[in-house]
């Protein structure tokens, strides 16, 4: 009999594993508690895979040999409980696709930047002829890729909740561009904890293979030692040079270096992406580019007509001479904090949601340079108005998107710049970062 893989969660990483799983000859079985997407449930009807709605049926989950788990469910829940007593073995779909191909694997992870750099590398890949996927975090599920198509190299943008599913997995180039406090609630709301999954990207890498750090990171350079890396280390800096590979920024240019020779220098001037967690960005994928021997020319032509991701850092439209600008996967404090940083001028900030631990205090200076106005957009505001409130005079709440674009814009005046930069997850108002960031374009339109 064939084994049989259980597989939790019917969405793009869950659907995506199943079809591998199926065409591998394994026995699969489906479990989705919610509702499955029309689009994914037809994709398990055309290839005739065992699947429920609704439930979590553990006598079928518990037949299983392996389980690969959606990176969304948390390890507290009872079936996940129950599959750990049983001893089974639970993976993510990351890790059990890659067993499947033998491309060479450039895995992007950091708290922010990641969905940015991983989109830049790709595009840098892609320029320099190679036959590359995007996949991961982004793009479509790793395991249907591996499944369809016959990629000799992927991109793959990796959170921490899929890290922490992978186990013989390796990197051919892991770039850990920075780590700062995000989805602690899923991590004890101990920071240690959330920084060791980021460095699980670092697991058995050999001398072959490549590290792409942030010597500028607190929090990586504060635990790098405890780590025994192989790998060749290349470092991205806006401070320091590399003591052998790497990139850094010398006064208004950066500077590419490889064995201690300059390979490449260009202007902050000329990158497509703008400010300075752009610049570590930048780097980042330049040198994986570096590293595959893609050409300079290619990467420095890459770097310079790169169009940015939706949703990060957006110009939508101007309305009487204000500025809606859409960040809206900005879902941690960091990532607010490269926004603000970013924007000139006075900003009506649209901020809230699902507050995942969240400490504000890193934006107060900032705020208090910056933002005339807080428009709140969540269904519990209250640890918005605690940090905030006596640094910025006008804070309001607001309970839809509609409500909250009309607000910013009476708030605004000529040459102000709306800001929606959440700080926060989207789960109370909205499906995803995605949904959200498309109801402020439309509502920014609808003005």
């Amino acid at each position: 009999m064939n084994k049989r893989i259980a597989i939790l969660g019917a969405g793009e990483s869950g659907v995506g594993a199943a079809i591998l799983a199926q065409k591998k000859g394994f026995d699969v079985w489906v479990s989705e508690y919610g509702k499955i997407k029309p689009k994914y449930e037809s994709m398990l009807e055309s290839e005739k895979i065992k699947y429920e709605n609704g439930k979590h049926s553990l006598d079928e989950i518990l037949k299983a040999s392996e389980v690969i788990k959606s990176p969304g469910i948390s390890d507290n829940v009872p079936v996940i409980k129950a599959i750990k007593e049983k001893g089974i073995p639970i993976v993510s779909e990351i890790e059990f696709a890659a067993r499947y191909t033998n491309a060479k694997l450039i895995c992007i992870t950091g708290s922010n930047g990641k969905t940015t750099t991983s989109l830049l590398t790709y595009h840098i890949l892609k320029a320099g002829g190679l036959n590359v996927g995007l996949a991961g975090n982004v793009g479509d599920s790793f395991a249907l890729q591996v499944a369809n198509n016959d990629f000799q190299y992927y991109v793959l943008e990796l959170s921490s909740f899929q890290l922490d599913g992978m186990f013989k997995f390796k990197a051919d180039i892991a770039v850990l561009l920075n780590v700062t406090p995000d989805h602690l609630d899923r991590y004890e709301f101990k920071f240690e904890n959330y920084l060791k999954s980021k460095f699980r990207i670092t697991q058995n890498l050999s001398k072959n293979d490549h590290f792409i750090i942030n010597t500028d990171d607190e929090a990586t350079m504060a635990v790098i030692d405890n780590y025994d890396i192989e790998a060749q280390i290349h470092t991205i800096s806006l401070e320091k040079k590399p003591k052998n590979s790497g990139a850094y920024l010398d006064k208004e240019n950066i500077l590419f270096v490889e064995q201690n020779k300059i390979k490449l220098t260009m202007s902050i001037q000329e990158l497509a992406l703008q400010g300075k967690h752009n610049a570590y960005n930048s780097m980042a994928a330049g040198i994986a580019a570096q590293v595959l021997q893609i050409r300079k020319e290619t990467i420095r032509e890459s770097l310079m007509d790169f169009k940015n991701v939706e949703h990060r850092l957006e110009p939508v439209i101007k309305v009487h001479g204000i500025e809606f600008i859409n960040d809206s996967k900005a879902t941690n404090v960091n990532s607010a904090w490269y926004a603000l940083e970013c924007v000139n001028g006075p900003v009506v900030w649209i901020v809230g949601g699902v507050d995942k631990g969240n400490d504000y205090s890193i934006l107060q200076d900032l705020v208090k340079q910056k933002v005339k106005a807080i428009v709140c957009l969540g269904i519990d505001n209250k640890n918005i108005h605690k940090a905030f409130d006596g640094i910025v005079d006008n804070i309001v709440d607001t309970k839809s998107m509609a409500e909250a674009v009309k607000t910013a814009y009476y708030l605004g005046d000529k040459n102000d710049t709306v800001l929606l930069s959440p700080a926060c997850a989207s789960f109370d108002l909205f499906d995803n970062y995605e949904d959200r960031g498309n109801q402020f374009k439309q509502s920014v339109r609808n003005l």
